[in-house]
């Protein structure tokens, strides 16, 4: 069982690699994010509606004695949503790209660690088959499965094998 402390070292490791990967990120970055961030909330649905309405209400009816600016079918409207539409779309794809650099470097360091797993989960895996084989426990340091667990997996195999399995399907 792993300590509070064990513990608490890897949420701050985890916590350190965020910070460190927050603060390489540019100001455009981060503006794009806060902008896509805030076109996802409903505050911005309620400030377009309220906007939108008010927008038709003062270009159809006598509100205020404010004129007509936008006649239907509102063109004026009409592009400056289309502006906007092409804005947000950037900003959210800005953002997603963010998001999936991130996800790749994640994937990454768990492949890394995984890697680094496999290696001493066999190192462990023939240790034990040796102390079996010491102690006399013939049935466990000569089974076949086990052997093969503690043998090194190659990593070129197995992706060979999977890219197999998937060009066959």
């Amino acid at each position: 069982m792993q300590t509070p402390n064990h513990l608490q070292d890897h949420v701050e490791t985890i916590a350190k690699h965020e910070q460190e990967f927050q603060s390489s990120r540019s100001r455009g970055e981060r503006v794009g994010d806060r902008v896509a961030a805030f076109a996802g909330s409903f505050p911005f649905v309620a400030i377009h509606v309220t906007f939108f309405l008010a927008w038709v209400v003062i270009n159809t009816l006598s509100v205020g004695g404010i004129r007509h600016f936008d006649p239907i079918p509102f063109p004026l409207l009409d592009t400056g949503v289309a502006l906007e539409a092409i804005l947000l779309a950037s900003f959210i794809l800005m953002r997603q790209s963010g998001l999936a650099k991130r996800a790749d470097e994640r994937e990454h360091l768990m492949l890394q660690i995984l890697l680094l797993t496999e290696k001493e989960v066999s190192a462990v895996v023939r240790m034990n088959q040796q102390i079996a084989e010491h102690l006399g426990l013939l049935s466990i340091s000569k089974d076949e499965e086990i052997r093969e667990l503690g043998r090194p997996t190659s990593v070129d195999a197995v992706a060979a094998t999977i890219q197999e399995n998937l060009s066959g399907e």
